[in-house]
């Protein structure tokens, strides 16, 4: 057999030529994840309807359709719903549950005959930036199964370099993208908040959430976002069409948060090749300049007070009575106990209730109240830094990818998001591309922001960067 396709566009040669057909790919495909799945743990389920699927993307090319991703197999993150399909969100109080209706960027898939072969590992309602707070267990990574592939995503991300679907959808929250996509050596794309529908995705925290591709290349997050991209009226915070400015997709000017970079936990190694490739930009003709963002210091802790406090309540619904593991107790009360403390994992149940504290009353204003004008503030910042800048650059992680179970302490693991959640608070566009590896050949990754709808200025510079690895 030839070798399985590692990007959109080897799969369409494949396709289009006729040397395979999608029901072929397809079969490819479902070979490879019954051969690593029970090592690596990627998929949680892979779906009885892939060869369905695939009959009918044959059937759509002979009809005379023609799409970039008919045909190509692709796999969907675990808290993104998919019809008559269970959708976890990687948590026990979700085991069995079946979702009624399909995400808006699924109904976008199927309907240009992509191949859906399954939902993939995450951090229990992506909680989590290394796949370990599964209820299901940790995902392990395939360029070294002794460490983590990173999260949310990690599922989506492990299943890409593992060679089991060609693109994956994850979601971001805080980087659950594009950590993940650092630590396989991917690319991964937080697009702008409000381009691309929430509805149908398990929501955590509903103003930070965006549905984003991870793949081998920019090209196939490109096409994956222009696929995903669009006004949907079913999302509160969708952003219609004509409202959205769109700049110039041209870069001249990086702009350089140095603030960020010398903030503690930022290993010698991913400076000096961040520091290299700030080189290689400046000698092929980019302005490479300083920043000021003066509020970022704060984005870490405005971040892990707003997102406990949406998780408190989108997951109060999960109660054993309206969703999720019913366990019944002696009266409603130890009902609504016993089903959310054995439905829910540590790392839901730490987040639930910090969310509360800062909701409650006397604490409100003191902590959520305030988060929320602080995170204006990053917003104002970040805005004004693009006025003067094309882009903005740093890395996407402070290290590679470290070992399962080395992150046991959560602030240790929360303050790896330093350089991502930024663009989540202040809903800038972010695209994460491989550049360098770690002391121990792990890759690395740089982050590429940029002014809101601008994805084409990142994807632009991404291929750039692609260039000089």
């Amino acid at each position: 057999m030839n070798p399985l396709p590692t990007t959109i566009t080897e799969a369409q040669l494949s396709l289009s030529s006729g040397t395979m057909t999608a029901v072929d790919l397809a079969n490819a495909f479902l070979e490879r994840i019954h051969e690593r799945n029970t090592e690596l743990n990627v998929f949680l389920e892979v779906y009885e309807d892939v060869l369905d699927q695939a009959v009918r993307a044959d059937k759509m090319r002979a009809e005379g359709f023609t799409h970039p991703l008919l045909g190509v197999p692709i796999s969907i993150k675990d808290n993104i719903m998919f019809a008559h399909h269970r959708a976890s969100g990687a948590s026990k109080i979700l085991e069995n549950y079946i979702a009624p209706y399909s995400a808006d960027i699924v109904e976008r898939m199927v309907a240009v005959g992509a191949v859906i072969m399954g939902r993939t590992n995450m951090d229990e309602f992506a909680m989590g930036g290394s796949t370990e707070n599964s209820a299901y267990g940790p995902t392990k990574n395939p360029l070294d199964s002794t460490r983590v592939p990173g999260g949310s995503s990690g599922g989506a991300a492990a299943a890409v370099v593992a060679q089991m679907c060609v693109v994956s959808i994850g979601t971001d929250t805080g980087g659950s993208v594009r950590l993940p996509a650092s630590f396989c050596g991917l690319c991964g794309l937080y697009p702008t908040y409000g381009s691309c529908s929430r509805y149908g995705l398990i929501a955590m925290t509903s103003s930070l959430d965006q549905p984003g591709p991870i793949g081998n290349t920019v090209d196939d997050c490109k096409v994956v976002f222009e696929t995903l991209n669009g006004f949907d009226d079913r999302d509160a915070q969708s952003i219609p069409n004509g409202n959205r400015t769109i700049p110039s997709s041209e870069v001249h000017t990086i702009g350089i948060p140095r603030k960020l970079l010398a903030m503690e936990g930022v290993s010698n190694k991913v400076r000096a090749d961040f520091d290299e490739l700030l080189q290689k930009l400046t000698a092929a003709g980019y302005e490479v300049r300083d920043i000021e963002l003066p509020t970022i210091n704060a984005a870490v802790p405005v971040y892990y007070t707003i997102v406990p406090a949406e998780v408190s309540t989108n997951l109060s619904r999960m109660d054993g009575i309206r969703f999720g593991v019913r366990r019944d107790g002696d009266d409603l009360l130890q009902t609504y106990m016993n089903s959310k403390g054995q439905g829910f994992g540590p790392e839901a149940q730490r987040r639930i209730l910090l969310g509360a504290y800062v909701l409650s009353a006397g604490y409100y204003d003191a902590y959520y109240g305030k988060a929320t004008r602080v995170r204006e503030l990053i917003r104002h910042e970040i805005t004004v830094a693009l006025e003067s800048v094309d882009v903005i650059l740093n890395p996407t992680a402070t290290m590679g990818a470290p070992k399962i179970g080395e992150m046991s302490d959560p602030v240790a693991m929360y303050m790896m998001d330093i350089f991502t959640v930024m663009a989540n608070l202040s809903g800038h566009p972010a695209l994460s591309v491989p550049y360098g590896m770690d002391v121990t050949g792990m890759p690395l990754g740089v982050q590429i922001m940029g002014p809101r709808f601008g994805e084409g200025k990142l994807l632009n510079l991404g291929k750039v960067i692609e260039g000089l690895r």
